[in-house]
């Protein structure tokens, strides 16, 4: 059953940044596909129709493609947001652990499983939109986050090279919200090694970071990004929320160490 208006494949689409996007771009009159690891437990949204889809895996993200372009004839727009965050120091938090090794799996590895299985449908039509939902922390660093962060700085140098690689239409771009009202927090990922050098610092962070995340930007804020990235001449860096608008230009512009003095005092770590 094609349709005549843009296709917009979101992963992660079942609650938070994922279902605003979702919601947003069937407002603006895109044709939604929604995906979540288990869509049977997904309260169904308006305008948005829903796939099973495992970004960790080949041949679940190959099966939901070629559906979605049996059925609807073209993908327009991906949107990257499947994801998982982490908390606790990085020495905490083994090589070999498993809930590790996964966040790169499907921070990192799910996005170019995906984005590769549409690249060559955008390529054919000679137009598209790649949309990867990034971080504030992709382009700065965060204690206490250090592995999450690693995978956000992945993807944004791996697709800011791909979308100078890419031409004909296609392009692929980085949205980068803050501190967004979302389940995040809840959900991240806890070391396998607690340490107690890092007990009390890791609580004070992790406190921290949950009154940050329940005051955060609601996910529209996000979304409208989204919805924006799709325009005729996006931006590459798209950022999301007053506070990464702030902080990317500052990054850039004041002394390193003046920097590092005030992400320590905003995330409560000792400044001397």
């Amino acid at each position: 059953m094609a349709t005549k208006r843009p296709v917009a494949l979101a992963t992660g689409a079942s609650s938070g940044i994922g279902k605003a996007a979702a919601l947003a771009l069937a407002t603006a009159g895109h044709e939604v596909i929604g995906t979540s690891r288990n869509t049977a437990h997904v309260i169904p949204l308006k305008g948005v129709t829903f796939l099973d889809l495992d970004v960790t895996s080949d041949a679940s993200v190959a099966d939901a493609v070629a559906e979605v372009i049996e059925k609807f004839g073209r993908i327009d727009v991906l949107v990257d947001n499947a994801g998982i965050g982490t908390a606790g120091a990085a020495e905490e938090s083994s090589a070999a652990q498993a809930q590790a090794q996964a966040l790169f799996d499907i921070n990192v590895f799910g996005v170019i499983r995906i984005t590769h299985a549409v690249q060559p449908h955008m390529r054919a039509q000679h137009s598209g939109r790649v949309i990867n939902i990034s971080s504030v922390v992709g382009f700065m660093p965060q204690p206490y986050m250090a592995v999450y962060a690693a995978t956000k700085h992945a993807v944004e140098d791996c697709y800011e090279s791909v979308d100078h690689e890419l031409c004909d239409g296609v392009r692929v771009l980085l949205v980068e919200p803050a501190r967004t009202s979302t389940a995040f927090d809840a959900a991240s990922v806890r070391p396998d090694q607690l340490l107690d050098v890092y007990a009390h610092q890791r609580h004070v962070f992790e406190q921290y970071m949950a009154g940050a995340v329940r005051d955060g930007d609601d996910p529209a804020v996000v979304a409208d990004e989204v919805v924006a990235a799709t325009d005729t001449k996006p931006k590459l860096h798209c950022t999301a929320g007053a506070i990464t608008g702030r902080v990317r230009p500052v990054r850039r512009i004041i002394p390193t160490r003046m920097f590092d003095q005030q992400l320590r005092t905003l995330d409560r770590l000792p400044t001397a």
